[in-house]
């Protein structure tokens, strides 16, 4: 099809492409505009540093890709898109040389968790729990609020268990269910790929889920690069009849009478729409820049105006001429590695970063994705994939201080891994400023949507009362990670505001 299209979804990272497939399902003609030359939002990879190097740009390890039920129905699979994984999922060495990890293999996993053995089996209880109940809780979840089915499903001795985490911090959670430190930090690490602290409040969901799903799933990445995935999934939308324009960037939306009819792009173009609207984009942004002078609430605007973002986000992609070689032969064989001592070491971490100053001994998330997947490096070498959690402005700037705060991660890498930075080949910072200058949904560099802190998940995203994907505007949808369920590559927010819409066409 040609000309103004039934549906028109702005974005096309995955919850954009994941609303924009579900709205071809139900026989709309779709148009995607993407602002950049290339789709995909935070799911790309490049040779960042080296000729035959491929790095992923923003996310990087998928456990939610092969779990979630919003990406499941699109078997990506079928269209090319293949799942790599490294013996270990997620690894949490310290430099005392005690490790906590998680592997699929339940003998493993059980062995891994920090050398007690009555840890082992206390995590194995845990994951055994989520193979059982795992789907329901994540239907639960994931899913539209209220969950009143799902949580039906889910039954309400699952109820009753789940409780005990959601109402929990990490810290409090893992000291109940642990007695080694090793084994204590790990779910609470696994918490700050958002910014949850380990003793912030009900604050024990974000990284119980994630390490369930790494006990079940693993953290798999995809062969040949995260964009793979962006590209099975545009393959997708080709087969059904979808089509995205690149380099179109949206700078209003237009509206009369209440509802949506249009937008107007940086070409000059006012693109009208037949349907609806689904926006995969920052919720200031939508709010503020692509409705400015468009009557809203004026408690929605002030909550938009001092939108609580998460932590900010400071990357470096290295070209190694070896395996990392971590110490630790868990560690060495991960998918992810965890750079967090122990409770009162994430702590300080957070404290530091809340307080604005640059972390002195930074905690680290680290991806060996060439583990898995040898195609990311030339024969021999390796990439490693690593970030830390910061501030968003520091003082004298980033680009003053950036690479010697790159020197404290190498320095931080070679307490886990002698000799780490003699196999450096090439490295790239990525500072705040930088993500948000290539992905405008990433403010000030926060990876999340948004703070994952509890006053501001579930009815409070991105604000009450508009948290089930409608707003103000007939015909107008948030299906970004500023919506509910939040960050991650599920696509969730994405179908769940397709699904939105949908009802509301059903009714009209």
């Amino acid at each position: 099809m040609s000309g103004d299209p039934d549906a028109l979804v702005i974005g096309s990272g995955p919850n954009g492409l994941t609303a924009a497939l579900r709205l071809c399902e139900a026989g709309l003609d779709v148009l995607v505009l993407e602002a950049n030359a290339e789709p995909g939002g935070a799911v790309r990879s490049r040779a960042l540093t080296r000729p035959g190097f491929v790095h992923d740009l923003g996310a990087a390890f998928f456990g939610f890709g092969p779990a979630s039920p919003a990406l499941k129905p699109l078997d990506l699979e079928g269209a090319g898109l293949r799942w790599c994984h490294a013996p270990v999922a997620s690894a949490h060495p310290a430099p005392d040389g005690t490790c906590g990890s998680i592997s699929m293999d339940r003998d493993a996993a059980a062995a891994q968790m920090g050398g007690l053995a009555e840890d082992g089996r206390a995590f194995n209880q845990l994951a055994a729990w989520f193979d059982e109940a795992g789907d329901a809780m994540l239907e639960m979840l994931l899913g539209p609020l209220p969950p009143i089915g799902a949580a039906f499903r889910f039954g309400l001795v699952n109820l009753l268990r789940f409780a005990e985490v959601g109402l929990s911090s990490g810290r409090a959670f893992s000291s109940r269910r642990f007695r080694s430190e090793a084994a204590r930090r790990v779910l609470p690490g696994l918490a700050l790929h958002t910014d949850i602290g380990p003793r912030d409040p009900m604050g024990a969901a974000v990284g119980f889920m994630l390490g369930m799903v790494a006990s079940k799933h693993g953290f798999p990445v995809p062969a040949g690069g995260a964009g793979a995935i962006t590209a099975a999934m545009l393959r997708r939308l080709a087969e059904a009849g979808g089509r995205i324009e690149t380099e179109v960037h949206v700078d209003r939306i237009v509206e009369k009478r209440g509802e949506v009819v249009a937008v107007a792009t940086s070409d000059g173009r006012q693109i009208r729409v037949g349907r609806c609207i689904v926006a995969d984009v920052a919720a200031p942004r939508l709010y503020l820049d692509l409705l400015s002078g468009v009557t809203l609430p004026s408690h929605l605007l002030r909550a938009m105006r001092r939108f609580p973002v998460g932590f900010s986000t400071f990357k470096v992609d290295y070209a190694l001429d070896g395996p990392v070689g971590f110490d630790h032969e868990d560690a060495a064989q991960a998918a992810v590695v965890h750079a967090g001592d122990s409770l009162d070491d994430l702590d300080r971490f957070v404290d530091e970063v809340r307080r604005g100053r640059l972390p002195d001994h930074p905690y680290l998330v680290m991806g060996q994705q060439s583990l898995a997947d040898p195609s990311r490096a030339p024969a021999g070498q390796h990439t490693l994939w690593c970030y830390s959690r910061v501030p968003a402005q520091v003082p004298g700037g980033w680009r003053e201080v950036g690479h010697r705060f790159a020197d404290r991660i190498d320095d931080r890498i070679e307490g886990l891994a002698k000799g780490f930075k003699s196999r450096i080949l090439e490295r790239v910072i990525t500072t705040p400023p930088d993500l948000e200058a290539t992905n405008e949904n990433l403010l000030d560099g926060d990876l999340g949507g948004g703070s994952a802190q509890i006053h501001h998940q579930l009815f409070f995203r991105p604000a009450f009362p508009y948290f089930r994907y409608r707003t103000p505007l007939r015909r107008l949808y948030l299906g970004s990670s500023y919506a509910h369920p939040g960050a991650g590559v599920h696509g969730a927010c994405g179908r769940n505001a397709a699904e939105a819409a949908l009802a509301d066409l059903g009714a009209l």
